[in-house]
């Protein structure tokens, strides 16, 4: 049975028993502890925490789910990759155990021609917790299984909780047992290979209080309505119904593996290091798919360095399969053609995807020529030194800097014959990871523990945002945050974090940067809020400052937005829906938003592209743009179902969470997207728009950054003042001064060579009386010199050069080596002629000696080497250390 048929199967099977069929939310859900949603329940946790209320009873979805915690152990066994989908049926106070069994055991035992999964009941398998003898019972009841085939289990394996303060309970694991040829007998608790885990039903019954660990929390009670939660894993599933190995051969994987075997000539199952790097490329392919499906690009941060790493992997390991032209527009295009059946959008989205991919590939090609290059660089000077190992930190230098895989530093390294200190690359490695997830804390919570927002949600329920409609609004201050610990009061000169019940101001979301504005407190207090942010779904907080008297909990207050602040975002966030449909009108719909930044007269405008953005087409947008500003088109917002949005045209953006209902903003017939921001009220509001440069930030993604309204009418009144100054300054009309400029640069250019050339002249006049004479050191010529200051690396070579040719005649071995200052830097250059070389004489060991004393580095060859330091102070112990080296060496 097809992956894509368990899944439709799955759907139809609890949709015909009433459950509502949720969609799968974006991997890139608006969880500040997920960097991708990694179980089918997290969508689900607002409705089980009581965060929000809950839309159905009774629900069913399949959802994306990414784990990255151990990436580079993914391969190494055939249980676990990055990519999952999990089956989930949901119960919000509706059925519970009983219903969970029922249903659970109908659909797997049911046949394949009644639509159900056709397993054996024979060869099915549960676990419970140990004390839940109600599961057992119910086990016997519904489902006939014996007593030998039901196992009860500990907290470790058989309580569930989210590891905070919640919900939690007893769950129940369905086992599929495989046969002998996969292990031995006695159940999950002897074999869990082949004892498969295909199910787990949570019953969520008990009220937890603090929650130490797994097995260590405090069970203040019932839950006054329970709850079911169910994951089946549907690669799992997958392997049982399609009779595989493991995950790896499902149909929605193996092909990408069988494609990979073709280009490498490997064969799978026949060497184990080649099977790990194959089942990489399986996985990572496919994970990268949907991760860039959903709207994440690769960069050096959180999600889209997890990308690129994924990427980097994948096709590095092709490498090391022996295969070093591009692969993933061999491998991606199979992986999509798989993935579409389930997730049509990847098809519609493939130009998309597939530019943002080979872009990212092409780079890292880049990066590991460049690395190469640097490693054989650091293997020559480590061996040169005599050492037998490259240091941890040159290791991670190559890895943090240059994106140069370590493990792949460790493999080169050692077809030379060099160890790389491995524990001192994971001492760096970890010290960089918990410098950004202390950063990654501070930016996500503020430096506050969310379960001091989340007591205030629950003591004073959501937030009633009213900013779409007044600017001003009173309210009652429901929460108080001083250095993010609850405070019942705060008196003036304190930083605070204020929540009220209902307030005007916008927190920061959707690129859009929070209201700024003043709370004034019936009592007489004032308060300045800076910076307004949403830590959980529904609450509000203001970050502020108590300007005046003492605000409790309590209060009331009215919340005043800055006005002026306000309308300025507010015109960039339009003028950034309009810049983004006019980029879609002139490159196509694949140029699809991938991250925007809405400031007072200004905005950030981020893009798919597969390349520069011409200037023609720069001007093109920006002049349709301003078109429809003189057009004054209404702007306005409706709230529908998505459904009906999409029936509008409205954008929906990459990595957005949309509920069932949507606010869709419209620029009257033109724009339209689905977006939760402030706007003006008609396109000509916004004035003016002008494009300042576009650039690149990534692979596959260009940048734009603009000015709106009063701003970009002054920086064109500069530009306007700038272009009459250098009109009058060079006799020019506007329109001509492009050519002039450039005339002028051309004469300047030719000067400059010829300033060169007879500068060179000089030094080669000059020569002799700058290199001096040489003298006998031990059996060789030594010509050591200081050049003028000013002189270049490549003046001071053609000097040290013309040395050694001179030198020549003394017929003895000739080293030649010259220093000079040039803007504070040290430029150093060595040189040997043949004999000496033949004496064992070399230009990088003279180089090396002269560099010490003016903290240099260099490197070159045995005949010619170039380096530089940092230390002009030195200059003459450099010259007294190459006589010594040479005196020593002779």
């Amino acid at each position: 049975m097809e992956t894509a048929e368990i899944r439709r199967r799955w759907l139809r099977f609890f949709e015909e028993r009433g459950h509502t069929v949720v969609p799968s939310a974006p991997l890139l859900l608006d969880d500040p502890t997920l960097l991708f949603v990694n179980a089918g329940m997290v969508p689900f946790k607002p409705y089980f925490l009581g965060q929000e209320a809950t839309p159905w009873v009774r629900a069913t979805s399949v959802q994306k789910c990414v784990r990255t915690l151990d990436i580079e152990e993914v391969g190494k066994t055939t249980r676990h990759g990055t990519f999952f989908q999990m089956n989930g049926n949901f119960s919000f106070g509706d059925y519970f155990k009983e219903g969970a069994i029922e249903l659970a055991w109908e659909l797997l035992t049911r046949s394949v021609a009644d639509g159900g999964y056709g397993m054996s009941a024979d060869r099915l398998w549960a676990t419970t917790y140990l004390d839940d003898d109600e599961a057992i019972a119910l086990w016997k009841k519904v489902a006939g299984l014996p007593d030998e085939r039901i196992v009860r289990r500990g907290l470790k394996d058989n309580y569930w909780h989210m590891g905070v303060p919640g919900p939690g309970g007893p769950c129940s694991e369905i086992y599929y047992d495989r046969g002998p040829k996969y292990g031995k007998e006695g159940g999950p608790e002897a074999d869990e290979d082949r004892y498969l885990e295909v199910w787990n039903l949570v019953f969520m019954q008990e009220l937890l209080g603090e929650v130490r660990s797994k097995v260590d929390f405090d069970v203040l009670g019932e839950l006054p309505a329970k709850n079911i939660d169910t994951g089946m894993g549907l690669e799992r599933m997958a392997t049982v119904l399609q009779g595989v190995e493991s995950l790896y051969d499902i149909d929605e994987t193996f092909p990408v593996i069988q494609r990979a075997m073709e280009m490498s000539g490997r064969r799978y199952g026949a060497d184990q290091t080649d099977d790990v790097r194959l089942r990489v490329v399986g996985d990572h392919v496919r994970t990268a798919l949907m991760i860039i499906g959903d709207g994440v690009t690769p960069s050096n941060e959180a999600r889209g360095y997890v990308l690129r790493r994924l990427i980097r992997r994948a096709v590095r390991s092709m490498r090391l399969l022996g295969v070093d032209r591009p692969v993933l527009p061999e491998l991606l295009p199979v992986s999509k053609d798989l993935m579409a059946r389930s997730y049509p959008e990847l098809e519609t989205g493939w130009e998309r995807i597939s530019t943002i991919a080979y872009a990212e590939e092409e780079a890292f090609l880049r990066t590991l020529t460049a690395g190469t290059t640097l490693l054989d660089a650091a293997v020559r000077e480590a061996t040169a030194a005599g050492a037998s190992s490259l240091s941890g930190e040159r290791a991670f230098r190559l890895h943090d800097t240059y994106g140069f895989p370590f493990d792949l530093t460790v493999e080169m390294a050692s077809e030379q014959g060099l160890s790389v200190d491995a524990d001192g690359f994971r001492r760096l490695m970890n010290e960089q990871r918990e410098r950004a997830k202390a950063d990654a804390r501070a930016k996500k919570t503020g430096h506050a523990d969310v379960s001091a927002y989340r007591e205030i949600v629950d003591a004073a329920g959501p937030t009633e945002f009213t900013g779409y409609d007044e600017l001003s609004t009173e309210g009652r201050v429901s929460g108080l945050l001083i250095d993010g610990g609850p405070a019942k009061s705060a008196v003036a000169g304190q930083q605070v974090e204020l929540v009220l019940d209902r307030t005007p101001f916008y927190a920061e979301g959707g690129g859009q940067l929070a209201d700024a504005g003043i709370v004034r407190l019936s009592n007489g207090a004032l308060v300045e809020v800076d910076d307004v942010q949403a830590p959980l779904t529904g609450l509000i907080v203001h970050r502020a400052r108590v300007l005046d008297g003492e605000v409790e909990v309590g209060d009331l207050g009215l919340g005043i937005v800055d006005v002026e602040r306000r309308l300025s975002i507010s015109r960039a966030h339009t003028a950034t829906h309009l810049v983004h449909k006019a980029f879609r009108e002139a490159l196509g719909e694949t140029a699809t938003q991938a991250g925007s930044e809405n400031a007072p007269g200004r905005f950030r405008f981020d893009f798919s592209a597969g390349g520069p953005v011409p200037p023609t087409v720069l001007r093109d947008v920006e002049q349709r743009v301003n078109e429809v500003l003189v057009d004054d088109l209404e702007v306005h917002a409706e709230v529908m179902s998505q459904d009906e949005a999409r029936a509008m045209g409205a954008m929906a953006l990459f990595g957005e969470k949309y509920g069932d209902r949507v606010r869709v903003v419209s620029v009257g017939d033109w724009a339209r997207e689905l977006c939760g921001g402030t706007h003006a009220a008609r396109s000509g509001q916004l004035g003016v728009i002008k494009l300042l440069h576009e650039s690149s930030i990534g692979a596959g993604i260009r940048r734009v950054e603009a000015l709106v309204g009063v701003d970009a009418y002054r920086f064109l009144a500069r530009e306007h003042v700038l272009l009459a100054q250098l009109s009058e300054a060079l006799k020019a009309r506007p329109e001509e001064l492009p050519e002039r400029v450039e005339g002028i640069l051309t004469r300047l250019r030719e000067a400059e060579r010829d300033l060169a050339k007879l500068r060179a002249a000089q030094l080669r006049a000059d020569a002799a009386s700058v290199v001096g004479d040489g003298q006998a050191v031990g059996g060789a010529t030594l010509v050591a010199f200081r050049a003028p200051d000013g002189v270049t690396g490549n003046e001071l070579r053609e000097l040290v050069l013309s040395a050694r040719s001179s030198a020549a005649a003394s017929g003895r071995p000739v080293v030649a080596v010259g220093l000079g200052v040039a803007n504070g830097k040290v430029a150093a250059v060595a040189a040997t002629d043949e004999r000496a070389r033949s004496a064992g004489l070399s230009a990088k060991d003279a180089l090396a000696a002269a560099l010490a004393p003016v903290g240099g580095r260099g490197g070159g060859k045995d005949d010619v080497a170039q380096g530089g330091g940092t230390d002009p102070s030195g200059l003459d112990a450099a010259l007294v250390a190459v006589r010594t080296w040479l005196a020593q060496a002779g």
